[in-house]
């Protein structure tokens, strides 16, 4: 059999460093994955400083013990040790993902590779197994799967908003105007048949007219907190500066829209995030800020979008605690997290709150909520 190269070299102290030298001063060297051999029986016979380093054994403390103490005690109950060298055994090599446990207990997430090792008559000698520590790769996984996740739940409301108020505006809406039309005809009638003494009665008949138009007024307002139909129609400018006028005639604060936008680089999902942050940064204002004036300023061009809601009022103090039921503000974090962006929350005593958001373009939605918006 013919080699790569000599079978040993000189070291910088002049004595010959054979290549079996070598193999074990490389895996020595490797501290990012355990790599270490297991004897035909599961006992650990070698330990790298990687494993070192991964598992918290010194080679003094786990050479010799069995390899099953890296198993958790469902997975020593349910034999998966031994099936794993079994199958590496019969196959030649076995692959595995699963928790693993150090030597203080704690538990880490690991990718295996077990390969079976035999001498030159076949004769099975061991095991070589290799270690690395995922667990950092799978928390950024689960967290990207809970964002996932949340924003299928969002875009489900919002599907489920959208409807309702439609049919609030549409279907209610109509029947109370059609009410309202059919009062005032018979109003109407009753006036030309009621001797001209009972005419005050039709004062009630008035009175039910006006609570007619509260309530419609009340429906329209409903459907538009939902999900106003202007932002569905007429796009995210026109949705904004109408969110700014209702706010700016309901509370007597005003507000300043700077909107250069293009919605075509925004897409649908990111439009609506941006909406709802808005929206709810509107609703904060009005509950705590006791502000006079608030500006929003909304920017992007092809490869960022920045958003930017500031107000004059009593601020807040940074050093103090959050409070527990600020949901508004997790939520305006979450939706603006879920395009792939961050939001951050600047405020002072008496110096008003500015509310600073921004994030790439295009925006990439999860596979899984593309797959439901189509």
């Amino acid at each position: 059999m013919q080699t790569a190269g000599p079978t040993s070299w000189t070291g910088s102290n002049g004595s010959d460093i054979t290549i079996a030298d070598r193999y074990r001063l490389l895996i020595d060297a490797v501290a990012d994955y355990a790599i270490f051999m297991i004897e035909p029986g599961g006992r650990v016979a070698s330990w790298n400083a990687g494993a070192q380093r991964i598992k918290g054994y010194s080679p003094d403390e786990i050479v010799g013990q069995h390899f099953r103490v890296f198993y958790t005690h469902d997975d020593i109950a349910a034999g998966k040790p031994e099936r794993l060298l079994e199958a590496a055994a019969l196959h030649g090599r076995v692959a595995d993902e699963g928790w693993r446990l150090r030597k203080d207990g704690t538990r880490f997430w690991a990718s295996v590779v077990i390969t079976a090792v035999r001498d030159d008559d076949d004769v099975l000698v061991g095991f070589a197994k290799i270690t690395r520590d995922m667990t950092e790769r799978r928390r950024l996984e689960e967290l990207e799967r809970a964002h996932a996740a949340s924003a299928l739940v969002q875009q489900a409301r919002e599907n489920e908003q959208r409807r309702i108020a439609r049919e609030l505006h549409d279907d209610l809406g109509q029947r109370i105007a059609a009410l309202k039309m059919a009062l005032g005809m018979h109003g109407k009638e009753l006036a030309n048949v009621l001797p001209t003494r009972m005419h005050a009665e039709l004062e009630a008949v008035a009175q039910i007219g006006a609570d007619i138009d509260s309530l419609a007024a009340a429906v329209r307002r409903i459907a538009a907190d939902l999900r106003p139909a202007i932002l569905d129609d007429l796009g995210l400018s026109a949705a904004l500066e109408w969110l700014a006028e209702d706010f700016q005639s309901r509370y007597g604060v005003t507000v300043q829209c700077v909107l250069d936008i293009s919605e075509p680089d925004l897409g649908e999902f990111a439009t609506t995030a941006l909406f709802r942050v808005v929206q709810e940064a509107l609703t904060n204002v009005a509950r705590h800020a006791h502000a006079r004036r608030v500006s929003i300023e909304l920017r992007n061009d092809a490869n960022h979008c920045r958003l930017r809601i500031s107000d004059d009022g009593i601020g807040f103090d940074p050093k103090a605690p959050s409070r527990p039921d600020a949901f508004g503000l997790i939520g305006m974090c979450e939706r603006i997290l879920q395009v792939g962006g961050s939001l951050t929350v600047d405020g002072r005593p008496a110096g008003g709150v500015t509310i600073s958001a921004e994030f790439r373009l295009p925006v990439k939605i999860h596979s899984a909520l593309a797959r439901a918006n189509r």
